[in-house]
């Protein structure tokens, strides 16, 4: 792959991902909520379902999603049920949302494996990633060169920069976290982001195959 396409592969990319979505939303609501590591733990959930996403395009899932409508639609509902169920829970806890979080101790491997869980859950149940992944990766590909390096290149070159744009995001927010300590302000938090949740939840429902 020379360099003038992966640049452009690079640009189209970061256009996409810099883009508020679900992944976006839990990375501010962590490093909030609890801590950069637990930011860092979301979103390396999050690109390890990039690259599964990744290789299912190339392997042919995409092509699948495209002419099968009911495995689409099964997709499509399956993620949008989960981002409502994480906003509902989020709606639920507006009366304290920091009440059972230890914000600055040390927390146990289970909890971080849920954060890590839980960033997966949320890109490996998205079924526009895997369009994206189709859609685009034909665009970038020489069928002259070896597919499974281009592959390697563009998956984590995709990857690399959802890592980075979600590590930004959190330590961009980061520094609102004191002024979301009062309780008031956190219960508008929740709020808002349980909201934010559920309306990503419901526009995903909206989703056609192009």
């Amino acid at each position: 792959m020379d360099l003038h396409t992966w640049l452009l592969y690079t640009t189209v990319a970061f256009i996409a991902i810099v883009s508020p979505g679900p992944a976006v939303l839990l990375a501010i609501n962590n490093s909030i909520k609890y801590d950069i590591t637990a930011v860092v733990f979301s979103s390396l959930g999050n690109i390890l379902g990039l690259f599964i996403l990744s290789a299912g395009a190339m392997l042919g899932l995409g092509v699948v999603l495209n002419t099968s409508l009911l495995l689409f639609t099964a997709f499509k509902i399956i993620g949008a049920l989960y981002l409502i169920y994480i906003g509902w829970k989020q709606l639920r806890n507006i009366n304290n949302i920091f009440a059972n979080v230890n914000l600055e101790g040390q927390k146990s491997k289970k909890e971080y494996f849920f954060i890590f869980k839980r960033g997966f859950l949320i890109c490996i149940t998205n079924p526009k990633p895997i369009i994206f992944f189709t859609a685009l990766f034909p665009l970038f590909l020489n069928p002259e060169s070896s597919l499974v390096s281009q592959f390697f290149i563009l998956t984590f070159t995709f990857m690399a920069l959802s890592f980075s744009t979600l590590m930004s995001y959190a330590f961009f927010t980061r520094s609102l976290k004191k002024w979301f300590s009062t309780h008031h302000r956190a219960r508008w938090f929740n709020r808002i982001s349980g909201a934010i949740f559920v309306a990503l939840g419901l526009g995903m429902l909206g989703l056609e195959r192009r």
